[in-house]
């Protein structure tokens, strides 16, 4: 009894010192940080986009105003502290009711307090499984500079700052600074007195890095009337850089045309390439769709189908293995990337409207395709471009890829080659284009088949200020041909390439010119914690019958306006309200159209590879 007795005490005692230990080291690791910021002198105390661009500024004027225009390379601040051995990474972290502009401040509008009690900070394990760097390792600037953009990619962040805080003449403190997003939303569409769809999420679930996201559907013309959709993601499992999710809906939307509903379940893992110092990025899906006659449609009408869909890639960066020939690795951004692909639609039944014919979204494919991609990119920090006034990562340099493999689409079979470039180019004033590239095409029977072509630029002009008033504009030009089609889609007017609020699919052909402009200006009033930018376009596209030339071709043209508004604090993306007008139509297309569209893309994305794929001219690049 007397040995039972002395055990528990030693374990008692045992907990207690491991408990004063904890938090002694918790409350070292807070003087610490309160000492490098003493120390140093670091202004991020207060504003920390006014020391992003202390040393990059482009005038000698110092307005909080000017201070939040962003023109700046992301790796430049680093430069100082390369080669030098880090002591110590500290991670501070900021709610999404602190502002990077004054970070002693807090956001006081009405509901703070409410959003407060609902949301949790990411916690720090989180960040600092997300961090490329290790302590005792020498300082590479291009990784910091990744890194930090890699932080501001994740969902449920704003922005993200890293510093760092020289100690002697050989060692370095990294302080990692991130600032939330409100994780918790939730959309209403409401359709009339017949049709409601009410969606809940939470990105951060705990501040864990998880997201769960559940959905349903009130629909009076459906059998039955509600339905249901589940979603559930984890970001960076266990700090291996894979994500993973998986979904369940009952409201999938149509394939093509609202033509039936589907049943979905999937499940995806997916590894990115975060940084050009990693070595391995791949996916892997499993999908399984089912179509349902929820609106009972006659069956000569109902697009009957089931199939499940198989997709795997793997890449390996070839170019990480050059660290001991070089001695100028950290220095060099030029890679290599080889990746394989494979995927399989396996219909269990085709509708059968589609019967045995060539259709390019009912049929049953398979391919296997390889990639090499040489790309050297460097970023700057912008801001407004899609955003409100947040931080955007823009590349600078360029991305090819040559692809190279076999397809089969029903009992057609063919092997394929294309080739995709992207060029990146950013302006000392801040303006930013992207110069676009595709040809791609499948070989039979010595010749070539639905041959893929496609050039264009994206141009975004210098942020142009006056007072408290934020302006770009903003150009999308392409060019689109098909020859010899035999299995692909036309190209048509109804996407990104095209006039994607022109809902009809009857303006096909084999050639397509676009062309769209659009001014937008950024007001800094807010109500309620949004912000609102008006702005004006103008849209036209030109798709000449087959044999006609584009001179005698007609033009649809949309020209029209309305206003964007978005909280940067909130995890939802931008709303948009827009009316057009179409000086001609077809069909039952009215003239005039007014559009409420949500969760539109509020950052500007980009990847340095992408999975092996088939060109396609009616799809966004990758």
């Amino acid at each position: 009894m007397n040995c039972w007795r002395t055990i528990l005490c030693i374990l008692t005692l045992l907990t207690a010192v491991l408990q004063m230990q904890a938090q002694n080291k918790k409350i070292d690791t807070l003087d610490l940080l309160n000492q490098v910021k003493i120390k140093t002198k670091l202004p991020f105390v207060n504003n920390i986009f006014q020391d992003a661009l202390n040393s990059v500024r482009r005038s000698t004027t110092n307005t909080e105003t000017d201070s939040l225009i962003l023109v700046e390379r992301s790796d430049d601040r680093y430069k100082n502290a390369e080669g030098k051995i880090i002591r110590y990474i500290l991670v501070q972290r900021y709610g999404f009711e602190q502002p990077f502009t004054d970070t002693t401040n807090r956001i006081a509008y009405f509901g703070t307090r409410l959003l407060n009690s609902l949301h949790v900070k990411t916690k720090e394990f989180v960040i600092r499984q997300n961090l490329f760097m290790t302590e005792n390792t020498p300082v590479n600037a291009y990784e910091l500079a990744d890194n930090e953009r890699y932080l501001r990619t994740l969902e449920f962040i704003q922005d993200a700052r890293i510093f760092t805080a020289s100690v002697g003449h050989d060692s370095v403190d990294i302080i990692v600074i991130t600032k939330d997003l409100f994780s918790l939303t939730g959309t209403v569409d409401i359709s009339g007195l017949n049709r409601a769809k009410a969606t809940g999420a939470e990105a951060n679930l705990g501040g864990t890095a998880q997201k769960v996201q559940s959905s349903i559907l009130w629909d009076k013309s459906r059998s039955p009337q509600m339905a249901y959709e589940a979603l559930y993601s984890k970001n960076n499992i266990g700090g291996s850089f894979i994500n993973g999710s998986v979904m369940y809906s009952q409201i999938d939307g149509a394939r093509v045309e609202d033509i039936e509903s589907e049943n979905v379940f999937t499940i995806r893992f997916e590894r990115p390439l975060v940084t050009p110092f990693s070595h391995i990025a791949g996916a892997a899906s499993f999908s399984h769709f089912i179509s349902k006659n929820v609106y009972n449609q006659p069956d000569s009408t109902f697009y009957r189908y089931n199939y499940d869909y198989y997709d795997g890639w793997m890449g390996y960066n070839i170019g990480t293995h050059f660290e001991s020939e070089h001695a100028n690795y950290t220095q060099n951004r030029r890679r290599i990337f080889i990746a394989a692909r494979y995927y399989k639609a396996d219909f269990r039944s085709v509708p059968m409207q589609i019967g045995n014919h060539f259709d390019p979204v009912y049929n049953p494919n398979q391919a296997a395709i390889g990639e090499i991609t040489l790309f050297e990119q460097n970023f700057y920090k912008l801001n407004y471009i899609y955003g409100f006034g947040t931080t955007e990562d823009v590349p600078t340099g360029y991305n090819i890829s040559i692809s190279a493999g076999w397809h089969k689409q029903w009992s057609l079979e063919r092997p394929y080659g294309g080739i995709q470039f992207v060029r990146f180019i950013v302006s000392t004033k801040g303006a930013f284009a992207e110069i676009f590239g595709r040809v791609g095409g499948f070989f039979h029977q010595n010749q070539v088949e639905d041959a893929s072509l496609m050039g264009g630029i994206n141009y975004f002009t210098r942020l142009v200020s006056y007072e408290r008033l934020r302006a770009r504009g903003y150009v999308r030009f392409s060019y689109s041909q098909l020859q010899n089609r035999i299995t692909s889609e036309p190209l048509r007017i109804n996407n990104a390439y095209g006039i994607s609020d022109y809902s009809t699919d009857s303006i096909v052909g084999n050639r397509r010119l676009s062309l769209y402009g659009e001014g937008i200006v950024y007001t800094q009033r807010k109500l309620l914690g949004f912000r609102f930018a008006p702005f004006i376009f103008f849209d036209g596209v030109m798709i000449p019958h087959d044999g006609d030339s584009f001179s005698t071709s007609e033009t649809i043209t949309g020209i029209g306006g309305g206003v964007r508004t978005r909280n940067e604090n909130l995890i939802f993306g931008t709303m948009e309200l827009r009316m057009v007008y179409f000086p001609r139509t077809v069909q039952n297309i009215s003239p005039f159209q007014i559009m409420f569209s949500s969760d539109l893309r509020y950052r500007y994305k980009t990847n340095f590879v992408h999975a092996p794929d088939i060109i396609y001219l009616n799809r966004s690049f990758p």
